[in-house]
């Protein structure tokens, strides 16, 4: 154990910490939402009204000290509020360039499923390459760069479903759920006067969060490892309840969250423990399953619990 992951697990640990001042008794969704963070992806947040997506993720973008920018995405939202416009400066005779929300390094963008499908694509590149193109101009954004994004699965009026293209770009999807008793409990003794989130103070900046995926990044992972998230990719595609497997992106996506589990643990290589739990949160999403399985009560995610269950874990000496 290097003084490295030493630091990615002690500072993931005040974050996480600091996040749980406002959402209460949901460490796995904490934790999920910083290994995102930390391997460079981005997070969505999926659930039905009230249970504290839009908060999660000001939670987390509050608990860092660099540029956080929300979107409230509507049916009217044009791309050029996404990405920016150009707008003709009558004093210099020139075009200048205004950002949209997306400069940030944290967007939070709050019921994205209600913008058009036009302003939806303004997000895959910057996205998938962290760049903005306007009027044949690129601009690079900043890391570290996240989208954290919330929609809800059951209102549907009003709302465009996200495309294959758009699931597939999000590294993992994660759901709150309803608090246990106790949690409500605690929640409506901290949120009845306020709101928590009017106390939180960062405990970490953009500088030391680009430190923290550059170690990420040095998490060994070994072949066999490497081979045991390509075969469980592999599965999916050739299930005969999913239509849409798993790409190419969503094994890149499963290793690099894998790292960043690995390095929250402390430790300096990647188990197939921690590809095996993390493959829910990063593959359901990208799946579509049959017309037969979906008459059936099959849900993608049982469906997906019997796919992984069917990939054997490497044996032997898997870390070489």
């Amino acid at each position: 154990m290097t003084s490295a992951e030493i630091d990615v697990a002690g500072a993931a640990g005040l974050i996480a910490d600091n996040v749980e001042r406002v959402i209460e008794g949901k460490p796995d969704v904490v934790r999920t939402a910083i290994v995102v963070l930390l391997a460079e992806g981005h997070l969505l947040i999926e659930d039905v009204p009230g249970v504290g997506k839009t908060m999660l993720s000001k939670a987390l973008a509050r608990s860092i000290d660099c540029t956080v920018r929300r979107i409230q995405f509507t049916p009217d939202l044009l791309p050029s509020d996404v990405t920016g416009v150009s707008v003709f400066n009558q004093d210099t005779r020139q075009f200048e360039f205004r950002p949209g929300g997306v400069f940030a390094n944290i967007v939070v963008g709050d019921e994205i499923n209600r913008a058009s499908p036009k302003t939806q694509s303004a997000l895959l590149e910057c996205m998938e390459e962290q760049q903005v193109t306007v009027d044949q101009t690129t601009y690079r954004l900043d890391p570290p760069f996240m989208v954290v994004a919330t929609q809800n699965p059951i209102e549907m009026e009003g709302t465009y479903a996200l495309p294959e293209a758009q699931r597939d770009r999000f590294m993992a999807r994660v759901s709150i759920g309803y608090p246990v008793e106790a949690a409500e409990l605690a929640m409506l003794d901290t949120h009845s006067h306020h709101s928590p989130l009017e106390d939180l103070r960062p405990v970490t900046d953009a500088e030391t969060v680009r430190s923290l995926i550059a170690a990420v990044a040095r998490v060994h992972v070994s072949p066999a490892v490497q081979r045991y998230a390509i075969a469980m990719a592999a599965a999916t595609r050739s299930s005969h309840e999913l239509v849409l497997g798993a790409s190419p992106r969503a094994t890149l996506h499963l290793v690099r969250a894998a790292r960043a589990s690995a390095a929250l643990e402390g430790r300096d290589f990647v188990t197939p423990d921690d590809v095996r739990t993390l493959a829910p949160y990063v593959l359901s999403h990208r799946l579509l399953p049959t017309v037969e399985a979906t008459m059936s009560g099959r849900t993608v995610e049982r469906v997906l619990e019997q796919v992984l269950a069917s990939v054997p874990a490497p044996g032997g000496d898997w870390r070489r």
